[in-house]
C-alpha cells in the first residue's frame, strides 16, 4: 500500500506543477499599471533636424530653402515617384531623368546610394 500512496503523491504533484506552468489569461491584458508606466515617445536627433542648404543641382528638384536631411530624402522620392523614375524590373534602383542625372553623376543609382549622393549635394 505504501507504494500505491506514494504514486498518488506523486500524481497529484505533477499535476499541480502543469497548472503552475500554464499561463494566466489575466496576465495577457494590458493592466492600467502597466499603460501608465509606458515611456514617453522619443525625440528626434537635432542633427537629422538642422536646416540645411541644398547646391544648384539639389535645389533644382526639391528648391533651395535650407531644409532638414529628413525632407530632402523625402522630396526627392516624392519627385522619383511623382516622374515615374524607379526601374521597372528592379524597384531599388532609379532612373535619372534631366535634373536627377546631374545629381547622380551617372545614369541610376542605387536607393542606398541616394543618402550618399544627398550629402554630397548639402552646404552644412
Amino acid at each position: 500500500m505504501a507504494k500505491a500512496s506514494t504514486k498518488a503523491a506523486s500524481k497529484t504533484a505533477s499535476k499541480k506543477t502543469a497548472k503552475k506552468a500554464s499561463p494566466k489569461k489575466a496576465a495577457t491584458k494590458a493592466s492600467p499599471k502597466k499603460a501608465a508606466a509606458k515611456k514617453p515617445a522619443r525625440k528626434p536627433n537635432a542633427a537629422f533636424m538642422a536646416p540645411l542648404t541644398p547646391d544648384a543641382m539639389l535645389a533644382e528638384v526639391i528648391g533651395n530653402k535650407p531644409t532638414p536631411r529628413t525632407e530632402i530624402v523625402k522630396k526627392i522620392w516624392d519627385y522619383i515617384k511623382k516622374n515615374n523614375l524607379q526601374d521597372k524590373e528592379n524597384r531599388r534602383m532609379i532612373n535619372g531623368d534631366a535634373k536627377l542625372k546631374p545629381l547622380f553623376g551617372k545614369n541610376q543609382i542605387s536607393m542606398f546610394e541616394l543618402a550618399k549622393v544627398v550629402n554630397s549635394h548639402i552646404k552644412k
